[in-house]
């Protein structure tokens, strides 16, 4: 089970391969992943009770911190807290 502390976290590092690192709101984080399960052939058998793409983001968010998307090729998201001296 995940850290409480971590859901009241509202900002989220995501992690491509290839790509430079992003810092998204928790809502973006959400449409990210979901985005990214859109593209899977299947669900990972933890996920394919969910009713829709949206619920299995939000469960991934709460459980895990990377997905493997194909061979060789995952990714990631950390909840990072951003203090106010960083806007």
């Amino acid at each position: 089970m995940s850290d409480p502390l971590i859901r009241s976290c509202s900002n989220y590092v995501v992690l491509e391969p290839g790509k430079e690192e992003k810092i998204l709101t928790k809502d973006e984080t959400l449409d990210w992943l979901e985005n990214w399960l859109g593209q899977l052939e299947e669900l990972p058998k933890d996920l394919v009770n969910q009713v829709s793409n949206k619920a299995a983001a939000i469960r991934l968010l709460d459980t895990a911190c990377d997905l493997e998307i194909k061979l060789g090729f995952t990714i990631q998201w950390f909840a990072v807290r951003l203090s106010s001296d960083s806007y």
